[in-house]
């Protein structure tokens, strides 16, 4: 219970923020952020960490 309400308080804020800011400014911060995570993504697979590893 009490993760949940710390990911509410986050995304409360994090939300908070967002509505402050300009819209050019969010879409751009959450196009980097997509690209980050698509790249992580790839290492990880190309690298094959984890597989059969428990």
């Amino acid at each position: 219970m009490v993760p949940i309400v710390f990911a509410l308080l986050f995304f409360g804020v994090f939300v908070g923020a967002v509505a402050h800011i300009p819209v050019t400014v969010s879409l751009v911060a959450g196009s980097l952020i997509i690209a980050w995570l698509v790249v992580f993504t790839v290492r990880e697979r190309l690298s094959g960490r984890g597989e059969g590893d428990s």
